[in-house]
């Protein structure tokens, strides 16, 4: 079994043995020995301005009322002061995929898609909220913003999963999964996308995968002129930061793989957590700008 890395720009293509020196627990695949983390934690977030937020935000609202895109998801770094090692925030997080290489951490829980029997599933996830919030459940899902947006997300990946499978279905439309954010409890919304894979799938995964990189729904549709919409009103590298990571037994042709976010990347001694949300016509700029900070957590 080897383990696989690509950052954002599809620059960098890392391919190792799963046993190699970072760690790694890929729902529920392992290469380490657990440890508990007993010390209390500390944890200041330092985010951007108001000012510098609004003003990529604005331009991108002026971007979708030009129809040069729809959604985009507009992110950038806070800078984090904590005691806490990138290992012991591995071990501390909880979350389906995580990982740690090198100068960054992640303990993502979305799943980019999954190879198995020759069919290929993907499960976009899009709309969140506090579990604690009255009637969060219905809020969220008969809010139209994030209906607008989620089926936005949804038709974007089915597009990408028809460029390399065939008979595309969309077989669950918006169900609730409970995620653990720190102290809180989130509703986390998600659909099921299925599709045929051809049977010699695994002789060229590697060129698959690439073909639908960027994962939509750290981007936006359209894709190629939102990437250069991010890129413009960003003004940072995201680097691994919402790239894909995972495993593959080409063996036993099973591929798995998982969007890296909840990323936090330690640089010149500095901690970075690197967040965003998907920005529409219908966004709240004051709204998008509390998610981007409450996504940030251990």
């Amino acid at each position: 079994m080897k383990f696989f890395l690509i950052d954002f720009d599809k620059s960098n293509f890392i391919i190792e043995d799963i046993k190699g020196d970072f760690l790694i627990d890929f729902d529920g695949i392992k290469n380490y020995t657990p440890k508990n983390i007993n010390k209390e934690l500390f944890f200041v977030k330092s985010p951007i301005s108001f000012e510098r937020y609004k003003k990529a935000f604005d331009n991108v609202i002026e971007q979708i009322k030009n129809g040069n895109t729809y959604l985009l998801n507009l992110t950038f770094p806070t800078q984090l002061k904590t005691n806490f090692s990138l290992k012991e925030i591995f071990y501390k997080a909880n979350a389906k995929f995580k990982l740690q290489y090198k100068n960054f951490v992640c303990f993502s829980p979305e799943r980019f898609v999954k190879i198995k029997n020759d069919k290929i599933y993907t499960y976009p996830m899009k709309g969140t909220i506090d579990a604690n919030i009255k009637d969060a459940k219905d809020k969220i899902l008969h809010n139209q913003k994030e209906l607008a947006e989620h089926t936005m997300v949804v038709d974007l990946l089915r597009n990408d999963l028809g460029m390399v499978a065939h008979n595309i279905k969309v077989t669950k439309f918006r169900y609730i999964d409970k995620i653990k954010a720190g102290n809180k409890e989130l509703l986390q919304v998600s659909s099921e996308i299925v599709g045929d894979m051809p049977k010699n799938w695994i002789n060229n995964w590697q060129e698959i995968i690439l073909q639908m990189l960027p994962a939509g729904s750290i981007t936006g549709t359209p894709k190629k002129k939102t990437i250069e919409i991010i890129k413009s009103n960003e003004k940072y590298n995201r680097g691994f930061y919402t790239g894909i990571f995972g495993i593959v037994d080409e063996k036993n042709k099973f591929l798995d793989s998982a969007v890296i976010i909840r990323y936090i990347e330690k640089k010149d001694n500095q901690f970075f957590y690197k967040s965003g949300g998907g920005i529409t016509l219908d966004s709240i700029c004051e709204s998008e700008y509390q998610e981007l900070i409450d996504k940030v957590y251990i």
